[in-house]
């Protein structure tokens, strides 16, 4: 699907970036090099590029880490009573779906719509077009699993929506990934853009936000997840879920077995969100949380320290004793 024109943003989106010829700066050759060889394996075949990917896998597991030790204490952080050897196991096909998240990319950016359709099934669109019936948007909450960038893909092809977003430090990378995300969605919004999503929402629009990492002390609440009893949980969902014209509905997209591709679901979410409560909609923003990541806990985003804000600075970290950095 081709990008929306601008009749269909808000004052507040984002315009896509225009090529400038800075990037072809010698400073920007190594991205430029970096990209033009994942344009190339993007049109490898399918499962060539899967089985390139738990290559590239292994190779980040030996390559960083850090990253595995971070990975490690939040397992043992959210499952303390799994045993040691399937955590290890577990923690390895983490980074080798982790190197398949980066051929993705890729693919979520640069394949043609029907190669996209091909590999994608559907599951409970039913509640996108229940809420389209009564005149609302559609605030989707989506978490931090390894295909994301095809997640974002497969549903703007749909429905295309709108999401928030950080800018990238290097602005060649911005132009790259602004305009590979907005293929086949309407636009972005800064992340910090309250505005323009609760614009959106109220127009009708289908607006992505991801509420599962550790954004600090800022808006923020302490609360379960897993069995962490105080993990710092955004209270953005309240905001957006009060105050639009809108249904909280939840967004999963599972790798399927094999060549078969994606599958795209949409939940109703387990508790109604809004409740009233910033503390009670980050528990039950928490508990979603978990029931998609006991579903498919491979796939999860395990190298993020989620749990780094502590409540106090007097606590100690979680992270001390494995030396990790952000």
């Amino acid at each position: 699907m081709t990008q929306q024109s601008s009749q269909h943003k808000t004052k507040h989106s984002v315009e896509l970036p225009r090529f400038r010829a800075f990037y072809l700066h010698p400073k920007f050759w190594p991205t430029w090099l970096g990209i033009g060889f994942m344009y190339l394996l993007s049109w490898l075949p399918f499962r060539l590029q899967l089985a390139l990917g738990r290559l590239i896998g292994r190779l980040f597991y030996r390559l960083f880490p850090k990253r595995v030790r971070v990975a490690r204490r939040n397992i043992e952080l959210c499952f303390p009573n799994m045993p040691a050897a399937e955590r290890e196991r577990l923690i390895r096909e983490n980074f080798k779906n982790t190197g398949i998240a980066l051929l993705e990319t890729g693919m979520a950016w640069w394949w043609p719509d029907w190669r996209m359709r091909r590999k994608l099934k559907v599951e409970g669109w039913e509640h996108i077009e229940a809420a389209e019936k009564e005149g609302k948007g559609v605030f989707l909450l989506l978490f931090h699993f390894l295909c994301l960038e095809v997640h974002a893909r497969v549903f703007g092809l749909i429905r295309p929506s709108v999401g928030l977003y950080r800018p990238h430090n290097n602005p060649l990378m911005e132009y790259l990934q602004t305009r590979g995300r907005s293929r086949s969605n309407k636009y972005m919004l800064r992340k910090k853009d309250v505005r323009g999503m609760i614009a959106a929402l109220d127009q009708g629009e289908v607006c992505g936000y991801l509420p599962d990492q550790d954004y600090g002390r800022n808006r923020a609440v302490y609360v379960p997840l897993f069995e962490v009893p105080d993990a710092a949980t955004t209270t953005g969902t309240s905001l957006f879920a009060n105050s639009a014209n809108c249904i909280t509905l939840i967004s999963t997209c599972e790798r399927l077995p094999g060549t078969q591709g994606y599958v795209l679901r949409i939940h109703p979410t387990m508790a109604d969100i809004p409740s009233g409560s910033e503390e009670e909609d980050a528990r039950r923003v928490n508990l979603e949380v978990e029931r998609a990541v006991k579903a498919d806990p491979e796939m999860y985003m395990w190298m993020h320290r989620r749990f780094k804000t502590r409540p106090t600075d007097d606590l100690p970290s979680y992270y001390d004793s494995n030396k990790t950095s952000a």
